[in-house]
């Protein structure tokens, strides 16, 4: 699958320019427009793998779109600028840029730019469903863990046993033991005598 960009950049000339770089690289061009608020809209609706960004256009400036765009991690972000002062740069970012290129360009440093754009779109990606994982596996520990207190405290049971009822009950229910521990906690679902380990 080629990789889809969407082109917001209001000098109808280097957009062109953009345009034909980009399609004869392979990349495939999927919407563009001289607006930043129009770059915003057509990212949501084409969902690209990648939004070149003018700072300066009507409607919205490319910062306030890369903004837009990065909230919702949307896409990878490349910022095109015609200043290259320090505090631009640092909004780039801040506003979720993931790489910079100063106008005029080179293709050989159009290309480059990207797949930086593209690689840390890629690991922003990975390291946010880590992070979700890891979240859910906080938030199913802590339920097992109340489940576990208050088997223990209703029914004498050591700590291991509970846990153990808990995961034995799930595998035979063949549910996950959050199910089971979200029904210990709210519909007190508790083990039978004969079942303590």
């Amino acid at each position: 699958m080629p990789v889809r960009v969407v082109i917001a950049e209001d000098e109808a000339i280097v957009r062109l320019d953009l345009k034909e770089i980009m399609e004869e690289e392979g990349y495939e061009v999927v919407g563009e427009t001289g607006r930043g608020d129009d770059a915003v809209d057509l990212v949501r609706q084409h969902r690209p793998d990648l939004a070149i960004l003018d700072v300066k256009m009507p409607g919205a400036d490319g910062l306030t779109a890369a903004r837009e765009i990065n909230a919702e991690r949307l896409c990878a972000v490349l910022i095109l600028t015609a200043f290259s002062q320090r505090d631009l740069i640092e909004q780039a970012r801040n506003a979720g840029a993931l790489a910079y290129l100063v106008k005029p360009f080179q293709k050989s440093e159009l290309l480059p730019a990207i797949e930086m754009a593209l690689g840390r779109f890629a690991e922003m990606k990975a390291l946010g469903e880590q992070v979700r994982s890891l979240e859910e596996s906080l938030e199913v520990r802590k339920k097992v863990d109340r489940a576990k207190g208050m088997i223990m405290d209703d029914l004498g049971w050591k700590e291991h046993d509970a846990f153990r009822w808990i995961q034995t009950t799930a595998m035979r229910e063949r549910v996950t033991m959050l199910e089971i521990a979200e029904r210990v906690i709210n519909s007190g679902l508790r083990p039978r005598a004969e079942e303590k380990p």
